[in-house]
């Protein structure tokens, strides 16, 4: 049983380590092709390395440099330890390097190679894209000084070639090519961790325009369910004596209305645990979802403000058929401006509910009422101290629309609001609202 979690941590280590190069500690994937990919590219460069320095081991003095001659076995060691570690250069970052290093240093010295340390620098191309700063930091000072040491030591002590400088010259060149590298290495993982931060950004920036529809959703569910439970239980109260049928009829709005607010609340649960339409309703914890609400639900909203006592009129006029983003918008103003007007206007109060709908999509919203009733807090609570005309805005908001709302001079309350046509506003946001 460790044997095999051990495999296991041992397994997702390496998936996490190993993609594209980028930090492990960025905690990001790449698909298992894209690796392959990459494993095949590090295999080919590998063996191409491996190869021409199996043929500058073999090869004669033709270029008038001093040659290999030493065995044929020890040549080919060499060059596999130069040219081998770079097929695993993104699986062990530093051990390869240090490989290579020793390896190319180990060339220099038996006149084997002719190149400015090129596996040396694939090598610590990677170390300074995968490995901390301090870390490749020090590994890039350590790759320096070892090339340099070596360069000017086989070139210019144990087997002399040419002049001092010229072996210094070939130290910069080594140098140069190490150190830009690295340098590339270090670009692209700067690039990737702003990368990531700008995804990491972007995703808390989506959570929080989700938890704040999730709260606009259950503010409007909960707020409008429960004042009309309020008003009918209190009513209720009041004539349980004296009127029993009508107490029955109160109790079984109060049914009726927690039925509704109950099934809505399951959907919306169900939506944050990741539940779909295609579960079966016999699973623990599932959710029966239906469609959001939307134009075609208007009546039956209307008829639960009226058996909270607040008569409703109810009048459309839809030129075309709108987007489910847009009509939930609707229903939600809609719903917010009865409620108020069962809270604070009281039962007795008249509402008249106006939607327009022009050929363009334009759609006009205004809900009116008389404030003719006993009213339980003042209007001005409301709007100092409510959420309902906040997410009210915050709908409006999110389709460019324009939101007025306040007293009227002859008494009452109205919302007038009016919401654009689909391709004057945020397009991406009400697709998005739609399909939540």
């Amino acid at each position: 049983m460790h044997i095999a979690q051990w495999r296991l941590r041992a397994r997702e280590h390496l998936r996490t380590r190993w993609h594209l190069g980028t930090p492990w500690h960025l905690g990001t994937r790449v698909h298992l092709g894209t690796r392959a990919h990459l494993l095949a590219l590090d295999v080919c460069v590998a063996a191409a390395v491996v190869a021409v320095h199996v043929s500058l081991a073999g090869q004669h003095d033709s270029d008038g440099l001093p040659q290999f001659s030493g065995p044929w076995w020890l040549g080919w060691l060499v060059a596999v330890c130069v040219g081998a570690p770079v097929a695993v250069r993104r699986l062990w970052p530093l051990p390869a390097l240090a490989v290579v290093l020793g390896a190319s240093a180990a060339a220099t010295f038996l006149d084997i190679t002719r190149d400015p340390y090129v596996s040396t620098a694939l090598a610590a191309y990677v170390v300074a894209l995968v490995e901390p700063v301090r870390r490749a930091s020090a590994a890039l000072a350590l790759t320096l000084v070892v090339s340099a040491a070596a360069v000017i030591t086989g070139e210019a002590v144990m087997t002399p070639s040419g002049p001092w400088l010229e072996a210094v010259g070939t130290a910069a060149l080594v140098w140069l090519v190490i150190g830009a590298a690295w340098a590339a290495g270090r670009v692209v993982r700067q690039r990737r961790v702003r990368a990531a931060r700008q995804e990491r950004r972007l995703a808390e920036e989506a959570l929080s325009e989700e938890r704040l529809r999730i709260a606009r959703e259950l503010h409007d569910i909960v707020s409008h369910s429960l004042s009309v439970i309020v008003v009918k239980a209190a009513v209720a109260n009041h004539v349980a004596e004296e009127r029993p049928q009508e107490t029955r009829d109160a109790v079984q709005a109060i049914e009726q209305t927690g039925r509704e607010a109950l099934a809505e609340m399951r959907r919306a649960l169900g939506v944050l645990r990741g539940e779909t339409a295609g579960q079966r309703a016999g699973e623990p914890g599932s959710a029966k979802m239906g469609p959001l609400p939307g134009l075609d639900d208007l009546p039956a909203l209307v008829q639960r403000a009226e058996q909270a006592g607040v008569r409703t009129e109810l009048r459309t006029q839809l030129a075309v058929h709108l987007p489910a983003g847009p009509a939930l918008a609707i229903y939600r103003i809609v719903q917010e401006a009865l409620t108020n007007a069962v809270k604070h206007a009281g039962a007795g109060t008249h509402c008249l509910v106006t939607i327009t709908v022009d050929s363009r999509g334009d759609a006009h919203i205004e809900v009116v009422d008389d404030g003719a009733g006993n009213a339980v807090v003042s209007d001005g609570a409301e709007l100092k101290g409510g959420h309902g005309l906040v997410g009210m805005r915050e709908r409006v908001m999110m389709y460019g629309g324009t939101l007025a709302v306040g007293p009227r001079p002859d008494g009452g309350f109205a919302v007038s609001a009016r919401l654009p046509p689909e391709p004057d506003h945020n397009t991406a946001t009400s697709r998005k609202e739609g399909a939540a």
